[in-house]
């Protein structure tokens, strides 16, 4: 156990150093904008190493929570175009939320269950009945930072398979959004032209259609349980 919480400091340790570094960052709006016709020729001429490539770097941004990753979708978007940007992206970031689902559960998730597995008991019902429906949500709206998500999840009981399903499915409305911005980089001057207030209130809805079902559900059991008190 003394390892795992060992390799839980360096992971968080790192995953911040990484997140909040001066270092130079290369995945910048302006390096996109500098080297775009680079990376075009680029993968015109060798398409599959370039997917290959991409693929794998965006595995390795979302695996250790690295910024960076819209101007990576915008990139992608750009260079093989809106939808199969999308798909690439969306390919590379199922992956690496995996990688960091899978780490947070093993280096802490099955502790902390084994260990307040009592106090637990109610909140796994919750996720595992209607687990799906919250992971779903919270990859449709934006606002919320797609590694704590990855991070959190690890921590319940939540299977992988409907972690991978939930995560694929939430992420590309939005990985189609930053593709087709990125498809559009000639028009656009910075990442703050691509979300307006219409796009997010459009995920927030959608988000909020997903949960529909579970809030509706907690408010009849709420009124069946008053009335039967009368």
């Amino acid at each position: 156990m003394h390892k795992r919480i060992i390799l839980l400091i360096a992971f968080v340790a790192l995953i911040v150093f990484l997140r909040f570094t001066t270092l130079p960052e290369p995945l910048t709006f302006e390096n996109l904008q500098h080297h775009k016709n680079f990376f075009q020729n680029f993968a015109a001429g060798n398409y599959l190493l370039s997917v290959g490539m991409f693929v794998v770097i965006y595995i390795l941004v979302a695996g250790l929570s690295l910024p960076g990753a819209t101007i990576l979708t915008m990139g992608g978007g750009f260079v093989f175009g809106a939808f199969m940007g999308a798909v690439y992206v969306n390919i590379g970031a199922t992956i690496g939320a995996l990688v960091a689902f899978l780490s947070s559960r093993y280096l802490a998730g099955t502790w902390i269950q084994n260990k307040y597995q009592e106090k637990l008991c109610r909140f796994n019902q919750e996720v595992a009945q209607h687990g799906p429906h919250y992971l779903l949500t919270l990859r449709f709206i934006p606002l919320f930072p797609f590694f704590l998500i990855n991070l959190f999840a690890g921590l319940t009981k939540i299977p992988v398979k409907t972690f991978i399903w939930t995560t694929s499915l939430g992420i590309f409305p939005g990985s189609l959004v930053y593709s087709f911005a990125g498809s559009q980089l000639t028009k656009i001057t910075s990442v703050k032209d691509v979300l307006s207030i219409r796009i997010l209130l459009a995920f927030c809805v959608l988000g909020l259609f997903i949960l529909a079902p579970r809030l509706l559900t907690a408010i009849k059991k709420k009124y069946s349980a008053g009335g039967h008190g009368e």
